[in-house]
Order: C-alpha cells, then sequence, then structure tokens
C-alpha cells in the first residue's frame, strides 16, 4: 500500500481506495512530524522561542531517559 522513505515517500491507491491512501498519507505525515513542522513555520518564531522550544524538549527527552533508567535498574 505504502513505500516508506524520506521526502520523497509515495503512497499507492490500490482498487481505487483513494480514502484508505488518504487515511495512510496521513498517518506517515503524523509520523514524520510534517504537521508539527507546518504549524511551525505557519509564522515566524523569533529566536528566543525557537530556543526555549528547544531546551523544553531536551528536558523532555532527558526526563524519559531518567525514567527509563530507573524502570531498568528496579527490574533487575
Amino acid at each position: 500500500m505504502s513505500e516508506r522513505g524520506g521526502a520523497g515517500s509515495t503512497i499507492q491507491v490500490v482498487d481505487n481506495q483513494v480514502e484508505k491512501a488518504l487515511k495512510v498519507l496521513k498517518k506517515q505525515m503524523q509520523r514524520d512530524g510534517l504537521f508539527s513542522e507546518m504549524k511551525r513555520r505557519a509564522s515566524y518564531e523569533k529566536p528566543s522561542e525557537k530556543r526555549k522550544r528547544k531546551q523544553a524538549r531536551a528536558r523532555k527527552r532527558e526526563r524519559k531517559a531518567r525514567a527509563r533508567t530507573a524502570l531498568r535498574s528496579h527490574d533487575e
């Protein structure tokens, strides 16, 4: 039904099932982060806002990593 790839990925419509192909396309775009990218680029983002967003994302990643390691050490 679909070929997963980079920016040039394609979705094939099989047996005229356009709705199903559209659903697959939306799911793939969501997974690739294109919707959030489009929302972010819709308006200008000040450098300070960009920095804050990146720092918040880094904090979230760090928190998730700490939770994973705590879970692993707790299991052992």
